[in-house]
């Protein structure tokens, strides 16, 4: 588990220890050395933007309960939950693309930044994997919608009022949506994780990536080096966050 940071202050760890706690994943704990890395920013600002986690209680417990009513509530979860909020504040971007949805945890915390920014959109990208029967079996894709439920189904309602969610295969989707954007701020991969799908989102959304932006790729312990052959490719460094396979890079 990554721990809180100690160079940020008390009150700010403990609204990030309050909104890890309603979430209820342990993992969501705020790697301090990786979002200054990835954001360039001031310790104040990460600071400040940090401190707003004691405001997202409600949707944090919702996101929890809505786990618990469909049966898991151990669902697989983004582990960076506060990081992506944090983000957002801090590079204030026009426009955010993730492919891969399951839950909407990540979704939630884009969208929670870009509610407070006041500009912004979310563009997400999810192929559903609807689980076999109504019983959850340990032999399914721990990411497998719960039986009625749809891509993004923890996300709030009050949440959802423009966001751009596309249903269907990243291949055919994200070229489409990326000729649609004049820029992208932020790019996350949390979608089907091999190093020649990881390669293809990354070559298609460079094109459109700004100076500052961040990209993000989960579970690259699958991908092999297609993320380090990006970084290279774009003069970038790997940002590792703590000892877990998710990874980061600022455009430079």
């Amino acid at each position: 588990m990554t721990r809180p940071s100690p160079d940020l202050p008390a009150p700010v760890r403990a609204a990030v220890g309050r909104a890890r706690r309603a979430l209820g994943d342990r993992r969501a704990a705020v790697n301090y050395a990786w979002l200054r890395r990835l954001s360039g920013a001031s310790p104040e600002r990460i600071a400040n933007a940090l401190a707003e986690t004691g405001e997202l209680l409600p949707v944090e417990e919702w996101i929890r309960q809505e786990h618990r009513s469909a049966g898991r509530p151990h669902y697989a979860q983004f582990r960076a939950p506060f990081e992506l909020y944090a983000l957002v504040r801090l590079l204030e971007p026009d426009h955010i693309i993730e492919t891969g949805v399951s839950s909407g945890v990540s979704s939630a915390h884009f969208l929670l930044g870009v509610r407070k920014n006041g500009t912004g959109k979310v563009h997400s990208i999810d192929l559903p994997l609807p689980q076999r029967s109504a019983r959850f079996s340990p032999r399914e894709s721990p990411v497998a919608l719960p039986p009625g439920r749809t891509s993004g189904w923890a996300i709030p309602p009050e949440l959802r009022p423009g966001w751009d969610l596309r249903i269907g295969k990243s291949e055919t989707i994200l070229p489409a949506l990326v000729e649609e954007l004049p820029s992208v701020g932020i790019f996350l991969h949390d979608s089907r994780h091999t190093p020649s799908h990881l390669t293809f989102e990354l070559s298609t959304v460079r094109p459109k990536l700004v100076r500052g932006a961040v990209v993000l790729a989960d579970n690259t312990v699958w991908t092999g080096q297609a993320f380090p052959k990006f970084a290279r490719e774009v003069g970038a460094q790997v940002g590792r966050r703590g000892r877990s396979d998710l990874v980061g890079l600022t455009i430079p």
